[in-house]
């Protein structure tokens, strides 16, 4: 008998960048043992382009891609949380959703590429850098025997992969 995949939230502000490469990049480095999920508190409406772009050119799928409310996930018929998680500072201070089924939750800040200033490859430069950051820590969170572990435990790895920088080897 297969066990369902854990479901994963990652939730920003406007959902239109960070939250939607960590949507994807759980997706693919879970390997059908995590989907991934991505919403904001106040959703632009839009995928922020230079994300598409990215992915595509990482060989990601883009096709339904949204910016989304969080809302989505609180509502009675979405699918059951084991996890969310914050990756930006603005999402990590305010007063989320109650998730039914009290998912283990962490902040993953990641600083906001839609927000880089200067030129085209700078702009391109900061997406690349979100990208690296979270494709890291989604590396080693996939890695974790998630099933053996008790929750205390689960939660001290969370927070401490919410730590790692780009740099950090996965």
């Amino acid at each position: 008998m297969s066990e369902r995949p854990f479901h994963v939230l990652f939730l920003c502000t406007g959902n239109s960048a960070r939250s939607i490469l960590a949507e994807q990049l759980i997706n693919h480095w879970g390997r059908g043992r995590f989907r991934g999920f991505s919403a904001g508190s106040y959703p632009k409406g839009a995928v922020h382009p230079i994300a598409l772009e990215l992915l595509e050119h990482m060989k990601l799928p883009t096709e339904g891609l949204r910016s989304k409310s969080w809302d989505e996930f609180a509502a009675p018929g979405a699918p059951a949380l084991d996890f969310v998680f914050t990756v930006c500072d603005n999402a990590a201070g305010e007063v989320c959703p109650v998730w039914p089924g009290q998912p283990v939750t962490a902040h993953w800040g990641v600083e906001d590429p839609a927000a880089a200033q200067g030129s085209a490859t700078d702009q391109w430069l900061a997406f690349r850098k979100a990208f690296k950051e979270l494709e890291n820590r989604i590396k080693v969170f996939t890695s974790l025997p998630i099933r053996s572990l008790e929750r205390s435990k689960l939660q001290q790895h969370v927070d401490e992969i919410g730590s790692l920088g780009s740099e950090s080897p996965a």
